[in-house]
């Protein structure tokens, strides 16, 4: 599946964002799609996941509270929510998708096949 990620952009600490991730894939709910982010310097991390089949959603610890993966299977679109962004959330974030992660598989970027060429979010102090 080809993926186009974008609604990056440049925003000031405390504001939300919202990244949006379009797949060529007419069956988005055959897949996990995630989001990822790597800042400069850094290696790249996991924000979130959502099994579109049974809306089921993933976060790691450090996110929850602060995002939302949602999808609207129509538009074959998966969404990221961000609040409260902060300066250390400035980083390239990328969606990428898969039909093979366990659930204990999904915050692996090593299972993810397909990915988006990311979107850039850069947050202000």
């Amino acid at each position: 599946v080809q993926l186009q990620a974008s609604g990056g952009g440049l925003v000031q600490a405390g504001d939300s964002l919202r990244l949006s991730c379009v797949a060529s894939e007419r069956h988005l709910l055959y897949y996990t799609v995630a989001w990822f982010r790597q800042a400069p310097g850094k290696e790249r991390e996991f924000v979130a996941a959502i099994r579109s089949s049974a809306a089921t959603r993933y976060y790691p610890d450090q996110m929850k509270g602060r995002v939302t993966i949602a999808v609207d299977a129509a538009k074959n679109t998966v969404y990221l929510l961000m609040n409260s962004l902060k300066p250390e959330d400035t980083a390239v974030y990328y969606c990428a998708a898969t039909t093979k992660a366990g659930e204990s598989e999904v915050n692996r970027e090593a299972e993810y096949s397909d990915w988006g060429q990311g979107t850039l979010v850069t947050v202000s102090s």
